[in-house]
């Protein structure tokens, strides 16, 4: 029978579960808080469920105490029984490499119920102190990694409390680092994104041979002069002037292209896992919208498309496709790393020949979704609109990627305001 003690706001509830091998009982014990919004009756009634629900968890060795496990014991509990079930498999993913090479490694041993703000505290001054090395080189955790590492041990602290097996949150009581503002994303100018978009149809040779035989002699070279697919054309283009994200274009099937109204409708998104690319829905709800094209990029999309047709029916019964629209030689998916080797290879390719100072930056596939968003803003489009085009949640969130961009924006308003000043006077 389970023993009630009133202890200052709560009760204590005390369950006897045997005794260990020196013959010393062993009590479970665990608090309950009444409700303030209910009555002392309703009260008396929720505690009564409580210890008999508390005894029979015990009786069944179904109770875990935070006394007992160590928090890295807790985490594949955790894991197992909450991660897996409510987190997407990228997100688990993401948090279980931080869990095994950060956070375990450094509190892992702790006992649940005495993992105190110090400890995590001291986790994190020492990432920014000593960061981490790779290839031989030493370099520092962004304060955006410390902050998404708060975030999971918050996460998994709030599922023991719901568990019962702690009382209170320990990252409640610290802050992890500000996370810094990006100051500039890499992008091209107006200038370089009609370069990019330019090398797009640019026929390139290819150099085969030329290498030295057994005796020493060179062996003849071959040159074929070859096109950038058309397909690649249209996944460029598309995150230019549409803003999509990677996983936003391999995902799109011809049903998500409304060729009447111009629109590509974005209602999925596909990542890589170890178990293989997924598609599922977006993160978040913004990021379902409708995004409005050029007609010129629309033009190139039913040109791809008629081209895809013809090949779909030269090929035959080796068609494995699912109607993607960027896909494999077989019709099925595009690997979501292929858009990034080719966009790559263009950049290299014309930085091989162009002049110092007309060559391209070396900045990531993401970085035509920034230079989108980034010509936009420079030509008066509101936030508002941008960030609805981008999918993101708050026109915060736009405001402080593109701070750079608003920030020149608002230098161009205060020229603006002045000459008008100097025209009146």
């Amino acid at each position: 029978m389970a023993s009630i003690r009133k202890r200052g706001n709560g009760y204590q509830v005390t369950v006897s579960n045997g005794r260990d091998i020196t013959g010393k009982q062993i009590l479970e014990t665990t608090t309950f808080v009444p409700d303030p919004d209910k009555t002392d009756k309703q009260n008396q009634k929720a505690l009564k469920r409580f210890a008999i629900d508390f005894e029979d968890k015990v009786r069944n060795g179904l109770y875990l105490s935070g006394e007992k496990m160590t928090y890295e014991e807790y985490i594949k509990l955790w894991l197992k029984d909450y991660a897996h079930k409510q987190m997407e498999q990228t997100s688990i993913e993401r948090c279980e490499s931080s869990l095994n090479n950060i956070i375990l490694p450094a509190i892992g041993h702790i006992k649940l119920s005495k993992l105190q703000p110090l400890h995590i505290q001291k986790l994190y001054d020492d990432l920014m102190e000593n960061g981490y090395v790779i290839h031989g080189k030493k370099k520092a955790y962004s304060t955006n990694t410390i902050k998404r590492i708060h975030q999971i041990i918050s996460s998994s602290l709030n599922t023991a409390i719901h568990w019962q097996l702690i009382e209170s949150n320990p990252c409640n009581r610290i802050k992890p680092p500000k996370v810094q503002k990006n100051v500039d994303v890499k992008h091209f100018t107006l200038e370089q994104a009609q370069t990019f978009l330019e090398q797009l149809d640019k026929p390139y040779t290819v150099v085969h041979g030329g290498q030295n035989k057994k005796d020493g002699s060179p062996s003849a070279k071959h040159y074929d002069t070859k096109e950038i697919p058309l397909q690649y054309k249209v996944f460029f283009h598309m995150a230019l002037f549409g803003g999509f994200r990677r996983g936003e274009l391999i995902a799109l099937t011809w049903d998500d292209i409304d060729f009447e109204t111009s629109t590509v409708s974005i209602s999925k998104s596909s990542a890589r896992t170890k178990k293989g690319i997924i598609t599922k829905t977006p993160k978040t709800f913004s990021s379902n919208r409708s995004v409005n094209l050029p007609a010129d990029t629309i033009e190139l999309i039913k040109k791809y498309k008629i081209e895809q047709h013809k090949y779909r029916l030269s090929i035959g019964s080796y068609w494995e496709g699912d109607n993607y629209v960027f896909i494999q030689d077989n019709g099925k998916q595009l690997d979501i790393s292929t858009p990034n080797h080719v966009f790559k290879k263009i950049i290299n390719r014309y930085n091989q020949s162009a002049k110092d100072k007309d060559k391209l930056p070396d900045i990531t596939l993401h970085g035509l979704r920034h230079t989108s968003a980034t010509l936009l803003i420079a030509q008066n489009i509101d936030v508002r609109t941008v960030s609805g085009r981008l999918g993101h949640s708050e026109c915060s969130t736009t405001m402080d990627i593109y701070a750079h961009a608003l920030q020149k924006q608002d230098e161009k308003a205060s020229e603006s305001l002045a000459s008008l000043f100097k025209k009146k006077a």
